[in-house]
């Protein structure tokens, strides 16, 4: 099939020529901190590295900054349009060509198009006191000095936000995050439909696209300045959206801020307390800006995309096939040594900071200037408020091979008694 300079396999797991065994595919490796020396190790081998999950199956792993940064952006050599995450390996996306994550330019960017303006720094500023009375109200609890699931509160942090952009029944928002959250965690325990687990994807994105079919089509008589009415009125190709454009791009807009934006919060009460880091961020609220770009770095709060070769390529000197499966690994890429100087490091003040947790190349992550001033407003309220943050049991991981987060984090704090000093 291909060249290749090492294989992986899933059941049993082999690696030529070695006995470090892994599994990339099943969820649970990334339910704890061995990740960081799988892709070191992918990182330090001499080429790529090709994972084999079943007799039929298989896709070569790109782990470095510079080879992901290619993957991600030549859409003209790696395709997204036959599908961009691993449980759709071997079969083609049925959203390919309908939906702005698996649509290639041109017609990607002009999909997009309306809808980024809508999502624009400028226009994601003017929301900036909505998106702090959101933050306030999900802190608040932190106050009486209790136990208080930080991971709980963020996981609820983007509804908040892009439900009320894209005016969302708050009674739903709840729902609408857990629903979410089976689509990327459908092997966690905790998000899988109790009367059929091995059903939770399926069911999960049958009752979102049901939701969102009801509601659009109640919405195409009220239009409004809303992220849902700007899809329904947006202009393709000479004509309006079809229905099941709208719908699968509703879902894209809710699933790519639930995945983003409340990982790196929870990464920092899960790892960094006791470090020192938070304090020095709290002291100096001026690295907000380049603080917040660390955070989403070290918490890589997506594990991986896929694509598929175009064309016969050679990446790292390993020859990929047309039509080879190529995933690239965010995470690694983000703790790339070559690429971040002392790369582990929580360096609040790191510049340059070009890194991936948002993607690249034309699917860089549309709400991304919505991810940054929540979380910009959300840390600056959560140091300026509250001090002497503090464990108070273990932190859980979600159990999935895409969103790299948290669902638990208990922790205590204090009000500061002078807020802000």
């Amino acid at each position: 099939m291909t060249t290749q300079n090492a294989v992986i396999s899933s059941c049993p797991v082999h690696r030529a020529g070695s006995d470090d065994l892994v599994d990339l595919v099943g969820p649970t490796l990334y339910a704890g901190d061995d990740t960081y020396a799988v892709w070191q190790r992918m990182r330090d081998h001499d080429g790529l590295l090709w994972h084999q999950v079943d007799e039929r199956r298989g896709f070569w792993s790109v782990a470095r900054f510079a080879d992901v940064d290619l993957v991600l952006s030549d859409y003209s050599l790696f395709t997204s349009e036959r599908g961009t995450l691993l449980n759709l390996l071997g079969t083609d996306d049925p959203a390919g060509g309908t939906q702005l994550a698996v649509t290639d330019p041109p017609r990607h960017t002009e999909m997009q198009g309306r809808l980024k303006k809508a999502l624009a720094v400028k226009a994601v500023e003017r929301q900036r006191d909505m998106i702090r009375g959101k933050v306030l109200g999900l802190l608040e609890p932190l106050a009486d000095g209790g136990v208080f699931d930080f991971a709980q509160a963020m996981l609820m942090l983007p509804i908040a936000v892009i439900g009320t952009m894209m005016d969302l029944p708050k009674d739903d928002w709840e729902w609408l995050t857990r629903m979410n959250i089976a689509c990327v965690a459908y092997d966690d325990p905790d998000f899988q439909d109790p009367a059929d687990p091995s059903m939770t994807l399926t069911l999960a994105h049958q009752e979102l696209l049901g939701y969102f079919q009801d509601l659009v089509r109640h919405r195409r008589d009220h239009l409004g300045d809303d992220l849902v009415s700007v899809l329904i009125s947006t202009p393709f190709e000479g004509r309006t959206m079809s229905l099941g454009e709208i719908l699968s791009n509703c879902y894209s807009v809710l699933l790519g801020a639930l995945v983003t934006t409340p990982h790196s919060p929870n990464y920092m009460m899960a790892q960094q307390i006791g470090t020192g880091v938070i304090e020095e961020w709290a002291a100096h609220p001026e690295v907000g800006p380049t603080a917040v770009e660390e955070a989403l770095r070290l918490a890589s709060p997506v594990h991986h995309f896929l694509r598929y070769a175009t064309k016969d390529v050679e990446v790292a000197g390993t020859k990929i096939a047309a039509g080879d499966p190529v995933v690239a690994w965010l995470g690694a890429a983000n703790r790339d040594e070559r690429e971040f100087p002392d790369a582990s490091k929580f360096d609040l003040r790191r510049k340059p900071n070009r890194h991936l947790a948002f993607g690249a190349g034309p699917h860089y992550c549309i709400g991304h200037s919505v991810a940054r001033v929540t979380l910009r407003v959300l840390f600056e309220e959560l140091f300026q408020r509250y001090e002497n943050f503090s464990p108070a049991g273990t932190p859980e991981r979600l159990i999935s091979n895409f969103a790299c987060g948290y669902k638990r984090v208990p922790i205590t704090a204090s009000v500061r008694t002078r807020p802000g000093a």
